[in-house]
Formats: structure tokens, sequence, C-alpha cells
């Protein structure tokens, strides 16, 4: 078994007047040559958007994209006519394809909006670009399944988990596969390291991982192909 730990204080970071956000690898302005990605999952954003702030349109193309609201509201618009709102507990999910623009916008005039935006590189490029959101209902104290392939151009799994209490359990996965444990909320200990809020591990060579979760912890675990 391989493990990779970064710390919370080792991200990358960037902040202005609307933005607070943090980077679990290379992004933007950020690069760290160290941090280019692990298997399919190229991305990880962990951003804070002031009241009536958000990114203007822009564009993406040939990428899987998913952003999870953990708190307040996010408007999404596109250039294929896509116009909603995206609320905690819900996901949004689109296929970047042969290209799609789009603009996202905390519509709240008081209320900071909090979400996790992930990248996954998707096994076929320049398809017909896709949007897609749908609400989560997380059952308190097991992980839950949130994205699979029939999600996204890829053979990834996400998955979330709140936990209300102590559990141990243990990560199933193939040798083969990649696993990235992110804790959103409290502590965790995983294959006997320690893991503090928003620090993460990146786990490889192994079938089977030992989790240990601590009272009102929250984590996402990611598995991707490896190459």
């Amino acid at each position: 078994m391989k493990k990779t730990i970064q710390k919370n204080s080792e991200r990358g970071k960037f902040k202005n007047e609307w933005l607070d956000t943090h980077y679990s690898f290379s992004f933007s302005n950020y690069y760290n040559p160290k941090r280019l990605g692990f298997g399919k999952l190229l991305v990880l954003n962990d951003d804070i958007i002031k009241p009536l702030q958000g990114f203007p349109m822009h564009s993406h193309n040939n990428m899987e994209i998913i952003t999870i609201i953990l708190e307040g509201t996010l408007e999404h618009k596109d250039n294929m006519n896509n116009i909603g709102r995206i609320e905690e507990n819900e996901i949004q999910m689109m296929s970047a394809g042969t290209g799609i623009m789009h603009s996202e916008y905390n519509p709240s005039k008081t209320k900071e909006t909090k979400l996790l935006q992930i990248w996954i590189k998707p096994s076929e490029e320049d398809i017909d670009p896709r949007y897609e959101q749908k609400k989560i209902k997380l059952k308190e104290n097991e992980l839950n399944l949130i994205v699979t392939s029939k999600d996204i151009k890829q053979d990834t799994k996400l998955y979330l988990g709140e936990f209300k209490e102590e559990k141990e359990f243990s990560y199933k996965t193939e040798k083969d596969k990649g696993i990235f444990i992110f804790v959103i909320e409290g502590k965790i200990e995983v294959e006997s390291c320690i893991l503090n809020e928003r620090d993460s591990i990146e786990i490889t060579e192994t079938d089977e991982i030992n989790i240990k979760t601590q009272k009102n912890s929250k984590i996402l675990i990611i598995e991707t192909d490896l190459i």
C-alpha cells in the first residue's frame, strides 16, 4: 500500500474580494509539479463565493465537471439554455465535450456559497456536451454513492459520508484503482494516519482500506483509474 497525505495547510490558495479558494491539485496560477492530479482526478477546488458574486461566462471542453454544494446556492447558466439553481445536498454534473460556455453565480444577498468542484478526465473526447443536476439524500453513518460511470464519461465513483457517531469500516476496491479521501468536516483515521478537516490522502496498491471516523465528520471518497 502506498499513501500520500496532503494537509490543509499544504494546499494551493487564492483569494480576492469575492472568491476564497484552495486547490488540492495544480490549477490556474497555482502550479506544483508534485500535484498534477491523481489518476483521472485532475482538479478538486474548495471554493467560497461571496454574496452576489461569481464566475462570469467561460468555456470548458473535454472534461467531466462535478460540483457539490456544501452550503448556500449556486446559479448556473450555459449556452445550451440550461438555467438552474443548485442547493445544499445537490450536485451538478457536466460533460464539457466539444465545448460548453457557462457562468456560476451566488444569487444570495447575504449568504456565502461553499462548494467543491471536481474535474475528471473523460474516457472519450469530443462528445456532445451534457448538463445534469440532481438531489442527493445522504444516509447517516454510511458511505453514499453519488456519482458513477452512468453519470459521467469515466469509470470513476464518488461517495459522500456524514458520520454523526464514531464508526470503523473497510473500503474495498481493486488493486489497480486509486482512492482519494478528502475530509470535509471533522477528523478521521485512515490506515493509522490521522486526517483533520480539509486534509486528504491518496492510496494505491491495495484492495482494502481501513477507515475510522470520529463524531460529526463528513468525508468524500473518489475511486479512480490510475492510467
